[in-house]
């Protein structure tokens, strides 16, 4: 799990990473204007933002807002030595409101709640940016992801193309290898939605998608697992 700390009281930002054992993947920042940079400009995304209140120059509850407005997945949590901010919380969605000090058991039950999240949406979805937002599509609503220049175009089963800036080599290592495959340099395909395997072609919905020399040796071994799970 990627987790951001914004708390200008190093020592407070310090605890909170020792209470994560060292098993998450955590960034401490010590104010909102670096986190800010960081997720505008697509350098990381992050599964939970532990948020102080009492910020200099931008508060919690203000960098809250404009997360939400670059990452609506994200889920954020408010460390405070006040309650009086419960109502602003409720109105930015965050996941939970913990008192400083606060205690390991609450840490717990916070990523507890959040890993469920992650199970139920993001391994099932494709996440992604386009001008300036986070979007998310389920894994079985995408037939195929194609690349041109330094655009992706993710191709639905309703026939809809989402359009996003990244390389396919990226998504490719995000994404499930066991729903998705890369057949080309240009190509990854949800194996799920496979008609048929036609020479140097994967046929997707009557549609023919190439198969590079490079990959078909992957590309027929995954079609041919998916044959016998559907035989089970």
């Amino acid at each position: 799990m990627k987790i951001a700390i914004c708390d200008d009281c190093r020592q407070d930002a310090l605890y909170l990473q020792d209470l994560l054992n060292g098993m998450h993947d955590t960034k401490i920042y010590p104010d909102a204007e670096q986190l800010l940079a960081d997720v505008k400009d697509d350098r990381v995304h992050y599964d939970l933002y532990l948020l102080d209140i009492y910020l200099e120059v931008m508060d919690g509850i203000e960098l809250a807002r404009e997360l939400r407005h670059l990452d609506e997945y994200g889920a954020v949590c408010f460390i405070s030595s006040s309650d009086a901010f419960y109502r602003d919380a409720y109105d930015v969605y965050a996941i939970q409101y913990l008192l400083k000090p606060v205690e390991p058991e609450a840490i717990n039950r916070l990523l507890e709640r959040v890993s469920r999240n992650l199970a139920r949406n993001r391994e099932i979805s494709l996440y992604f940016k386009w001008r300036g937002k986070i979007g998310s599509i389920p894994y079985n609503k995408i037939l195929y992801i194609s690349s041109r220049a330094h655009t992706l175009f993710i191709h639905c089963e309703d026939g809809s193309i989402q359009e996003c800036v990244g390389r396919l080599d990226e998504i490719a290592d995000r994404v499930s290898d066991s729903v998705f495959c890369r057949c080309h340099q240009s190509y990854l395909v949800n194996m799920y939605f496979v008609d048929n395997l036609e020479g140097n072609e994967l046929v997707v919905r009557g549609q023919g998608i190439p198969v590079s020399r490079r990959y078909f040796a992957d590309v027929k071994k995954r079609y041919q697992e998916i044959l016998f799970e559907e035989m089970d």
